[in-house]
């Protein structure tokens, strides 16, 4: 049985399925800065493990957290953006109703007189 698009069980599953996929890019995304830890440390060769271990743990962490401040700069200036269109968006569809208004009161001024010079 299919859902209505605003339902509670609709809006319920795409928040479901929009955490999963948080979920799965924040692993994608540790993943991956666990991989450039490890390549950065495969080139310092002098390391201990130990010290390997540390640095490589740094390193990704730094990359989590340069990850996170690039996604939250992306998340604010889409916001920002988003306000901008719909404030562009809002202030054409004033105009186009102001104009479609304006000519439909011109076509009705027009169009009276003529229906009255024909009625007589």
């Amino acid at each position: 049985m299919r859902r209505a698009p605003g339902s509670r069980d609709a809006r319920q599953g795409a928040a479901l399925a929009a955490d999963v996929e948080g979920y799965l890019r924040a692993q994608t995304d540790l993943a991956e800065a666990r991989r450039a830890a490890e390549a950065f440390c495969a080139r310092l060769p002098w390391l201990t493990s130990a010290q390997a271990e540390d640095v490589a743990r740094h390193f990704a962490d730094e990359h989590i957290g340069m990850t996170r401040e690039m996604l939250t700069r992306t998340v604010r200036r889409a916001a920002e953006l988003r306000g901008e269109y719909q404030a562009r968006y809002d202030q054409l569809r004033r105009r186009l109703l102001v104009r479609h208004t304006l000519a439909m009161c011109a076509l009705l001024a027009a169009w009276v007189p003529a229906v009255l010079l024909l009625s007589r």
